[in-house]
């Protein structure tokens, strides 16, 4: 598991991420249509703003975090909402509170983890929760842009390649903005796989 105290930063109130808003790379695609409403599972979800959001457009939403002050904030956002929970759970590690969902998203989860097998593991989990045809939308910190001295870590897209390809598919990665942050992005959607990923070619 990362090193990072996330129990710490909600504690301190040192939430840079949590901007009370939902994503506007997540509402896009609700409200575009592109992610039809269903069964949601948020990893990562902190405070809730996101849960609250799919659950208020119709998803029947699962949220999971590390952190229990997080997740008892995101109770009580939740509350009344039987169509949205949350609660705390390793997602490395324990067992998945269900599996089958249509739809996974993390802002900024998938790439907090500094070895390149925890980001592999993070990929086979999503794999593992997925339903046959469901989609998984993350955004990550990209190497793009002017150095800086803090925001969201930085992968490349062969870091988010070597982690993903072998579970799932990349549908669609490309290049966008933390709008909260002023930092580059990726912005990634990955489907489960109807078939094993083949060996790169070689030449012959």
């Amino acid at each position: 598991m990362t090193e990072r105290n996330w129990e710490d930063h909600y504690q301190s109130g040192f939430l840079p991420w949590d901007t009370g808003t939902a994503d506007p790379y997540l509402a896009s695609a609700v409200e575009s249509g592109a992610i039809a409403p269903g069964k949601a599972l948020e990893v990562g979800c902190g405070t809730g703003t996101n849960v609250l959001y799919l659950a208020e457009k119709g998803f029947d939403v699962w949220g999971v975090d590390l952190a229990p002050t997080a997740i008892a904030r995101a109770l009580e956002r939740l509350e009344g909402r039987p169509n949205a929970r949350a609660e705390v759970l390793d997602f490395l590690e324990a067992p998945l509170p269900q599996t089958g969902f249509t739809f996974v998203y993390d802002r900024g989860c998938f790439h907090v983890f500094d070895h390149a097998e925890e980001r592999t593991r993070f990929a086979e989990r999503v794999a593992e929760a997925l339903a046959p045809e469901g989609r998984w939308l993350s955004l990550i910190g990209s190497t793009e842009g002017a150095p800086r001295d803090r925001g969201p870590p930085r992968r490349s897209a062969r870091d988010i390649a070597l982690a993903v390809e072998p579970a799932l598919e990349i549908v669609e990665l490309r290049a966008t903005d933390f709008e909260d942050h002023d930092a580059r992005a990726w912005l990634m959607i990955a489907k489960k796989r109807t078939q094993p990923a083949q060996p790169s070619s070689r030449p012959t």
